[in-house]
């Protein structure tokens, strides 16, 4: 990456909206803007996890100004993230399809893992380097995350379904503020992320810090009120619980310091927040610059940088967790992205789509660890539950896709196929499948791939059907298994 290339990062959070814009000098990222909208997405969630359609207009709408500040960037300089709304929402796809016209990048919906992995790489980033091991938290809108660390590193990672809107629309109803309200919040919070204290146990990290909105914002009002500076102490969270409850009510709350955007959420963050101090014996925490988009940013410089790229590392890191035969991984692939590269050369989006053929290739096999029988329904269930570092939600579903779709009948592809890269990826990887089916390189040069719309054309050199019968009989019901779909398999066998 040459220095000076701008690079973006934006966080939609369940509270905020966030864009980071900054630029690359020497592997590090001097800020040039940020902006931030309170949006509250997560509220508009109903019981049934379904957005309004008030909560989709303010998130479209505050894209469509991100969008206006983001005009020349390239693909490769921008990342979206969302995150624990769009993880539930049941009709996010209605959402992200317009959300993407609009803002003119693709946006990412990542797991809870994933989001503590990026929280982690930017705190990380801003903190001057120690040895210290770190316990970074990071309450936002509807998740809390927590990971444990030490210095760029990430060595646990986990993701709590509790936060700063969720907890106040389920315990500070009305604004409404009281002794009892906080105990039962903090008990629940407590019986929440329990577990933690068994990923985390405090004997394993020296220094708390806190990351995003509660924790900068509380830090902030007792700063305002005549605190330390630049901590939260487990007195100071106590003096604000009182005057909380004091107070009553959101709205009769009077403290320097809180800002009118935090006012809404902030009893359920707080609550979250010392119920974390309680459980894990906290006397202090520190507030961090980085978070979640910082994490993102410092991620397009890996994707950009030879053999940084976290996904390479998963992919690898995957195949030998469930014992893949890496031989056969690799020929696979091989196949595949030269026959990929066949048919999609033209295609703007070809170096992407063949990277993730690649890695869905390598990864073709992984069902074998459950069971050789339907193998490729275990590798794609695998692939869809997994939590893989670097990859979104839609990146791992679309690699499962291609998993489950390898070999048999393509009945159960139907929905997938209306996608003409998809359908290119599947026809390469399946055809890669079948050609080396005898676990060894065939010599896959001596065939040449074509497409025409709606028509795939494979023809072999003279003499290939000779020397090699079984797969040339395997090609022959391979032009059978795609007649009942939208896209023909003619093959010139010789």
């Amino acid at each position: 990456m040459q220095n000076g290339t701008p690079l973006a990062a934006i966080d939609l959070g369940s509270n905020s909206f966030r864009l980071e814009i900054g630029r690359y000098h020497s592997g590090h990222i001097e800020r040039i803007e940020y902006l931030k909208e309170t949006v509250r997405q997560g509220s508009g969630l109903d019981e049934n996890k379904v957005l309004n359609q008030a909560a989709m207009q303010r998130g479209w709408d505050c894209l469509a100004r991100f969008a206006e500040r983001l005009h020349g960037f390239k693909k490769h300089q921008v990342r979206a993230v969302a995150t624990q709304t769009l993880r539930e929402a049941r009709n996010r796809d209605e959402f992200l399809r317009k959300a993407q016209s609009i803002l003119g990048f693709q946006i990412e919906v990542i797991s809870g893992h994933e989001e503590a992995r990026l929280i982690y790489q930017g705190v990380s980033r801003l903190l001057p380097q120690s040895d210290e091991r770190r316990l970074v938290v990071d309450i936002g809108g509807r998740s809390t995350e927590m990971i444990l660390g030490h210095g760029y590193e990430s060595r646990e990672m986990e993701s709590y379904r509790l936060g700063s809107v969720a907890w106040t629309g389920r315990y500070f109803a009305k604004g409404q503020i009281s002794a009892t309200a906080f105990r039962t919040a903090e008990v629940a919070a407590k019986a929440e992320i329990d577990q933690a204290l068994d990923v985390f146990p405090p004997s394993e990290w020296s220094l708390a810090y806190g990351s995003s909105g509660t924790v900068s914002s509380v830090a902030d009002i007792l700063s305002a009120n005549g605190w330390a500076s630049g901590v939260v102490t487990r007195s100071g969270l106590d003096w604000l619980v009182e005057r909380m409850i004091k107070a009553g009510h959101v709205d009769q709350l009077r403290v320097e310091g809180l800002k009118d955007e935090r006012r809404p959420v902030l009893c359920g963050g707080v609550s979250v927040l010392r119920a974390i101090f309680d459980l894990f014996g906290i006397e202090q925490m520190i507030p961090t610059q980085g978070a979640l988009r910082h994490g993102a940013l410092y991620d397009l410089i890996d994707r950009e940088t030879d053999g940084t790229d976290v996904r390479e590392r998963t992919v690898r890191w995957l195949g030998e967790r469930f014992s893949i035969d890496g031989g056969q991984a690799d020929r696979v692939s091989r196949v595949a992205t030269a026959l990929f590269a066949q048919i999609a050369a033209d295609d703007p989006l070809a170096g992407r789509y063949s990277q993730k053929l690649a890695w869905a290739a390598h990864l073709h096999e992984i069902g074998t660890h459950i069971s050789h029988d339907r193998s490729y329904h275990h590798g794609a269930y695998i692939l869809d539950n997994v939590d893989a570092p670097g990859f979104s939600l839609a990146e791992l579903h679309r690699m499962s896709q291609l998993v489950l779709g390898q070999r048999g009948k393509l009945k159960k592809m139907e929905d997938a196929l209306t996608d003409e890269l998809f359908a290119k990826q599947l026809m390469s990887l399946r055809l890669a499948v079948l050609l080396c089916h005898a676990r060894q390189m065939p010599e896959y040069e001596l065939l040449k791939l074509g497409y025409k719309p709606g028509t795939f054309r494979l023809s072999t050199a003279p003499g290939w059907a000779k020397r090699f019968p079984q797969s040339a009989w395997l090609l022959g019901e391979e032009v059978q298994a795609w007649q009942k779909t939208p896209w023909k398999l003619q093959a010139d066998i010789r």
